[in-house]
């Protein structure tokens, strides 16, 4: 029923123009940097644990893994796990990524705060994002109070989570930046490429954060929470 709702398309508008742009920047980005290789050969792979091992990490491991820009860092079991464009080559645009993976390694073994109480959130998270939309659906049609309050409710957790998202995401291009020129892993003119990449992956959570806000703020006026439900 929303997908007719005016409402929704001009809430949801600036968050889903904002994400196609951060999806279309962030390959385009990742695409011009792979074509530059970087000075010192290193792979991905190669840098990540160059990065990890001069901060005296050594119980990460690094593998790879398939799909395009599927590279993450899973803190259950501290492993690295990088696509094959990014895990076998030296461009910048793997160097980039690939650090920037490190450096959630290094929020994990210092104890980053934000990043424990992203991992903390996600059997929540999970859980939310599957029962929230039904609730909400379904508690408008009924005009049930209790369970739009409800969907509600779960709904703000996986906003909360893709606000904790921002500070998790930009301190670990932080340090990616700093610390690939620090330990050797590219020269200092070339970390401003390999940061570039970072800076477009990162605009794609800030796309998330913002379409998230917008569509629990549509949830809100909809329901009735938030104004006059007959507006």
């Amino acid at each position: 029923m929303f997908m007719f709702d005016p409402l929704y398309f001009i809430l949801a508008a600036p968050g889903l123009l904002l994400a196609l742009y951060a999806s279309w920047k962030t390959k385009s980005t990742f695409n011009e940097y792979s074509q530059k290789i970087s000075t010192y050969g290193l792979t991905g792979a190669e840098a990540a644990e160059k990065m990890l091992h001069n901060a005296d990490v050594y119980d990460v491991t690094i593998e790879e893994t398939q799909g395009f820009l599927s590279d993450h860092y899973d803190p259950t079991n501290k492993t690295l796990r990088l696509s094959p464009d990014v895990y076998r080559k030296n461009s910048l645009s793997a160097i980039g990524v690939a650090c920037h993976e490190a450096g959630h390694a290094l929020q994990h073994a210092e104890g980053y705060a934000p990043l424990k109480m992203r991992s903390s959130m996600v059997p929540l998270t999970n859980i939310s994002s599957t029962l929230s939309y039904p609730l909400l659906f379904i508690g408008i049609f009924m005009a049930s109070t209790n369970m739009i309050l409800a969907g509600v409710v779960l709904f703000s957790v996986a906003v909360v989570f893709s606000l904790v998202t921002l500070p998790v995401e930009w301190d670990a291009s932080a340090r990616a930046k700093k610390l690939m020129v620090s330990t050797g892993v590219v020269p200092a003119d070339e970390a401003y490429g390999a940061g570039k990449v970072l800076d477009a992956a990162f605009l794609t959570y800030v796309a998330s954060a913002v379409s998230a806000l917008l569509t629990l703020l549509y949830y809100l006026l909809r329901s009735g929470i938030l104004g006059n439900r007959d507006d």
